[in-house]
């Protein structure tokens, strides 16, 4: 007899409410931080939200749509119930969630303003809202970010100082090389975020630009909905001659609404509608990749010199184990590491769009929407995490000093065949030194006792300035020096993001 417990399955398990939600539990990296709020369903609501009422009162500032309607337009943006699930299902149909919410807002102004109704999205496509909606979300998280990357360069600048005649182990195909100064480390992990918080910060200064191009990027429906009474050029040819207004500065409907459309969102205007011409969505990809591959390598350097055979530094706070209570896991740069190695990625598929066909692409423009997210939410999750970790680390002196004494002194090598090359010539100190290194390493002498053993090193040193050139401390080179010029860069300024209209910042509706 078969018991109910052994029956076979009768297929998966319907998913509970709530189970396709995205709450961050498998990428801690960004879970709870500023950027993944700044990037989640509800920010890219509202930003759509603002791209529309934007829209509308573009429209009206230029006598093209009533005041009444783009007041009509902005309180049921306001006031809203916008059902983020629910407009993400129902974009399945239609292959984009601009559709069904530009109806859902079409209804709510119809309800309170009917004769508002008409002057929703009026002349746009979906992909101007959308694109639109991603430059403002991507306006109001690089700030974030920059915020963050200006915390870990500040903390890695006194780090800097602090320890700009520090003496380490300097590693190169994970050897031991030459000694360097833990300032100098410092200085370099600094000078990368320096260089990312530039390319982020470019972006801004440079403006990230609205969409607005119509169904095939010719702003003809802008045109075409001009009113004819209204005393403005429409972008028609009045005389017919079949020539439309093609100036630069020559007034078109739809070119005047794009401009006003940028200072309604406080985002620039483009030359050029840009559905097929990505440059946008590239230039983001491609400072985040580099942004997440600078706080990678801060990452990567902590995760090997906090090893515990090495440990020169250390987080301030440590994770811990669920099977070792001894541990205490450098936790910050295993997230910055994980973020590191998944946005380079990210923007591949974004700088693959590119090679987008037609007017509107079928499939390239999709692609972008979640890769972009996911990038901006993983750098900035990234960002915070080395902020903290910049902020809180540990450097441990005395086991670098001791690190660099493991070699016996085979560390300085370099600086001996410097001093006897003019004494002894090139090749005989090269060859007297090779022999002296692999004695002592078989021996586990230091370098000084083999050499001491050499009778052209005891007649071209002495036993004075032999100790002074086995000294790993004085052979660090111009690391100080060049520390000193590293901390002399400063950020580069940048200005505020874009006005959050009250639709933004509002918690109505956007659940």
């Amino acid at each position: 007899m078969t018991s109910p417990d052994s029956a076979a399955p009768a297929g998966p398990r319907p998913a509970r409410p709530g189970a396709g939600d995205d709450t961050g539990l498998l990428s801690p990296v960004r879970a709870g931080t500023a950027a993944e709020a700044a990037t989640g369903d509800r920010a890219w609501l509202a930003a759509l939200l603002d791209a529309e009422a934007a829209l509308t009162r573009a429209q009206a500032a230029l006598g093209l749509a009533p005041e009444e309607a783009a007041g009509a337009v902005d309180r049921a943006v306001r006031e809203g119930a916008f059902d983020v699930r629910d407009l993400a299902l129902r974009a399945r149909s239609g292959g984009n969630p601009v559709i069904p919410l530009v109806r859902e807002l079409t209804a709510a102004v119809r309800k309170a303003a009917p004769d508002a109704a008409a002057h929703v999205h009026r002349g746009a496509t979906s992909q101007d809202i959308l694109d639109t909606a991603t430059m403002l979300v991507a306006a109001r998280t690089l700030p974030l970010i920059l915020a963050d990357l200006e915390r870990a360069i500040d903390a890695l600048g006194r780090l800097a100082d602090r320890h700009r005649a520090t003496p380490m182990p300097g590693r190169t195909l994970t050897q031991h090389a030459v000694p360097i100064t833990f300032g100098l480390k410092a200085a370099g992990w600094r000078s990368l975020l320096l260089d990312a918080h530039d390319r982020l910060a470019a972006l801004l200064d440079g403006g990230l630009p609205v969409q607005l191009g119509g169904a095939a990027g010719t702003l003809a429906a802008f045109g075409a909905y001009a009113r004819p009474d209204d005393g403005t050029d429409n972008g028609t040819d009045p005389a017919g001659t079949g020539a439309a207004d093609t100036g630069e500065t020559g007034g078109a409907a739809g070119t005047r609404i794009a401009a006003q459309y940028a200072r309604e969102l406080g985002l620039a205007e483009p030359g050029l509608p840009w559905h097929t011409l990505r440059t946008p969505v590239a230039d983001l990809a491609a400072g985040l990749a580099f942004t997440a591959g600078a706080l990678g390598k801060l990452a990567a350097d902590v995760l090997v010199l906090s090893r515990t055979e090495i440990g020169e530094v250390a987080e301030g706070t440590g994770g811990g184990s669920s099977a070792m209570p001894h541990k205490a896991n450098p936790a910050r740069a295993v997230l910055i590491a994980s973020a590191a190695r998944q946005v380079p990625a990210l923007a591949a598929v974004l700088l693959g769009s590119l090679a987008a066909e037609d007017e509107r692409p079928g499939g390239a423009w999709h692609a972008e929407w979640q890769p972009l997210r996911e990038a901006l939410r993983l750098t900035g999750g990234a960002a915070e995490a080395a902020a903290g970790l910049a902020g809180g680390l540990r450097v441990r002196p005395e086991r670098m000093r001791a690190n660099l004494d493991l070699t016996g002194g085979l560390v300085v090598s370099e600086r001996l065949t410097a001093e006897l090359a003019p004494l002894l010539g090139r090749e005989e100190a090269a060859g007297l030194l090779g022999d002296a290194a692999r004695r002592a390493a078989e021996r586990g002498t230091g370098l000084r006792e083999a050499l001491r053993e050499e009778p052209a090193v005891r007649e071209a040193l002495s036993e004075e300035r032999l100790r002074e050139l086995t000294d790993p401390t004085g052979y660090t080179g111009e690391a100080a020096v060049l520390t000193a010029r590293a901390l002399r860069r400063a950020p580069r300024r940048f200005p505020a993001g874009p006005p959050s209209p009250p639709s933004a910042s509002s918690p109505e509706g956007r659940a």
